[in-house]
């Protein structure tokens, strides 16, 4: 019987995934501003077999702290998402390249012409992260108008992709006959309208961006509330997901597929990715040297300030940092990821501010601090355990973070038989194995 096949991604930011990474001597101090960092990491990334670039986005910065926020790089990406996939597709070959891209902000028409024409530059290698757009600075940079309550989010974001979903099969791939010698360029039926009428959008259609070869970008998904998994389940391609241990990794991953078969929906069909923060070293404690001296960089404001945001957007100027994390509201932001602190808090008895120290690098997702084969023995474990079908790889610092992980991880899992070894080319769909998507007009309202 052959081995279980994981599939890898990293996700690119600007010096690293600690929120002092832009301090450490080995980081470039500018790099949320060239493009070329980028570039390097994706490509680097590339010719190590990973499968997917990841790149985040948000559409504000924190009001709270102002002392803290101009003291880190992170809210200052640089670019915009969407511009940067391009930057990133047209200097790859085969990565693909996951952008992300918010419901709440956007309209369904024009989100879906720019993925389209992403995934035509791309040929094929594209995925979409959807957002609702958790944080009030976001909310308060666009006209009145959504609800931003989390359930009604998620509800305009259930509508927003199945809109999505539809425009991107207004066109029959078939129909495009391009015959220069009868002058058709396409068949009368190779397009027609949609016709969406919801809640939140209408869209007549057709889309004027043709499919590329992929069919439709990837649908990615990161939210792990309840509103977040039954999303996840109806639409993604891909789930990423912050998972600080085995136990419960296993638990989501067994949720998700869950929820999948319910839909009447392949459960091969949905990769469940969480994240992972490697810092390795030849010895665990030379790997532990380099967590410290990481650590040592950190201001405590703006670790708290990084708490307050992954928190839900809450304000604790008020609460003693040496003291227990005070009860909090139900988050209407990051609503997943303020249980998982909270938890993580009472399970490891931290005091606010030493919470505040243990995710200011892998900010709830699973940390590893050992030599490579710790980390490639944990990815085994959780592969073979069924609480991930891959990874996606957080940095500590660019390009240092994810150089370790390629030159002493990466020959491990391929060893162990553990990576995919995909040919040269193809969609993004078809180098993570899913089933291709079929090009009929009645396709959509199978994902929607």
């Amino acid at each position: 019987m052959s081995r279980r096949k994981i599939v890898l991604g990293t996700i690119l930011y600007p010096s690293g995934h600690h929120v002092a990474a832009w301090r450490h001597p080995s980081t470039q101090v500018d790099a949320n501003v060239d493009v070329d960092h980028y570039i390097a990491a994706a490509r680097d990334a590339e010719a190590a077999g990973f499968e997917i670039a990841f790149i985040s986005d948000r559409l504000g910065i924190p009001k709270s702290r102002a002392e803290a926020i101009r003291r880190v790089d992170e809210w200052s990406h640089g670019f915009e998402a969407l511009t940067l996939a391009a930057a990133v597709a047209t200097a790859t070959r085969t990565i693909g390249v996951v952008a992300t891209a918010s419901t709440t902000f956007n309209e369904p028409y024009n989100l879906a012409r720019q993925l389209a024409s992403l995934d035509l530059i791309s040929k094929g290698r594209i995925g979409w992260n959807i957002v609702t757009s958790s944080l009030t600075p976001e909310s308060e940079n666009f006209n009145p108008g959504p609800d931003f309550d989390h359930a009604a989010r998620y509800a305009r974001a259930d509508e927003f992709v199945a809109a999505v979903l539809a425009l991107w099969q207004s066109w029959s791939p078939d129909g495009l006959v391009r015959d220069k010698a009868s002058g058709e360029f396409f068949k009368p039926d190779a397009v027609r309208p949609i016709d969406f009428d919801g809640t939140y959008f209408r869209s007549k259609g057709p889309l004027n961006v043709i499919p590329s070869r992929q069919g439709r970008p990837l649908l990615v998904q990161a939210g792990s509330s309840d509103a977040g998994k039954a999303l996840a389940a109806r639409t993604a391609d891909v789930v990423f997901t912050a998972q600080t241990d085995i136990v419960s990794a296993r638990g989501f991953y067994q949720d998700i597929k869950r929820r999948r078969a319910d839909a009447g929906r392949n459960t091969d069909d949905v990769l469940v990715l969480p994240g992972i923060f490697p810092v390795i070293g030849a010895t665990k404690a030379e790997a532990e040297d380099k967590y410290a001296a990481l650590q040592d960089l950190i201001q405590p404001d703006v670790a708290l300030s990084l708490l307050e945001t992954y928190l839900g957007d809450v304000d604790l100027s008020g609460v003693d940092p040496e003291g227990p994390l005070p009860d909090l509201p139900v988050a209407n932001s990051m609503k997943s990821r303020q249980t998982l602190l909270k938890d993580l808090a009472v399970r490891e008895n931290l005091s606010v501010a030493a919470l505040a120290r243990r995710i200011a690098g892998a900010r709830g997702h699973f940390q590893i601090i050992g030599t490579a084969k710790d980390v490639a023995d944990q990815i085994e474990d959780w592969s073979e355990s069924r609480a991930a079908d891959g990874f996606m790889l957080l940095p500590p610092t660019f390009p240092a973070g994810q150089d370790d992980f390629i030159t002493s991880v990466v020959p491990l899992l391929k060893a162990r038989d553990l990576l995919n070894f995909c040919p040269d080319g193809g969609t993004l769909r078809a180098r993570l194995g899913l089933d291709p998507i079929a090009q009929t007009r009645d396709a959509a309202s199978s994902h929607a």
